[in-house]
């Protein structure tokens, strides 16, 4: 075994801790890491090593090399659209990519006229007014309450995840569309795909024998 540590890149919040769980099931504990001040957390016995970062970040240290390996949401794959390989869908965090508003503004997609979208995701929008739509989009960068745009009528519709919906119907809004489904992903950069591919794709093997 090669005496370098690959280094696992995972998303703070609610997708690192799934990935937590996952790597203890295969034998790899990091309860350590979400009580430790320490920004990485090494495991000698399988030479990793693992720190957190904000999910738009894991793409960024995955593509640089900064990451060999990192875990996240196929949202943001799509969105900072970084050179790697996306190697296996982990099945949990799921939920669905939508665009969002009042109901009034359901017409406005299929009019063919211009149309105002905010979004946390403005990669994401505009790809999908322009190629699948064929539709003339304004898109908004908003990094906050998406959800407000309509409201404050900033903006006829929003591209966000949804997972229960429950925020949008507590604000007057509602599913229109359906862009794609979202998960957890697994994504690895190019260069340590080709030197380090047998640790790789040994440590892949473990989490789908976990995933069944």
């Amino acid at each position: 075994m090669s005496d370098r540590f690959l280094t696992v890149a995972l998303c703070k919040g609610r997708l690192s801790r799934l990935a937590m769980e996952l790597f203890s099931n295969a034998g790899i504990s990091l309860n350590v890491l979400d009580e430790s001040r320490k920004l990485i957390f090494q495991d000698t016995e399988n030479k990793l090593q693992f720190f957190l970062a904000k999910a738009p970040d894991v793409t960024t240290f995955v593509e640089y090399g900064a990451a060999d390996i990192g875990i996240v949401g196929e949202d943001m794959i799509l969105e900072e659209k970084r050179r790697v390989h996306e190697v296996l869908d982990l099945g949990f965090g799921r939920c669905r990519m939508c665009v969002c508003g009042p109901e009034s503004a359901r017409q406005l997609l299929t009019s063919g006229h211009s149309i105002r979208v905010a979004s946390k995701y403005p990669e994401i929008a505009r790809a999908y007014f322009r190629d699948e739509k064929k539709q003339d989009a304004m898109i908004i960068k908003l990094n906050g309450s998406v959800e407000l745009g309509p409201i404050v009528k900033l903006s006829d519709v929003i591209v966000d995840i949804v997972e229960t919906g429950g925020t949008l119907k507590e604000n007057g809004l509602t599913v229109l569309e359906e862009i794609c489904k979202i998960s957890a992903r697994v994504i690895v950069n190019p260069v340590s795909m080709q030197m380090e591919s047998d640790r790789i794709r040994q440590i892949l093997k473990r989490i789908r024998e976990i995933l069944g």
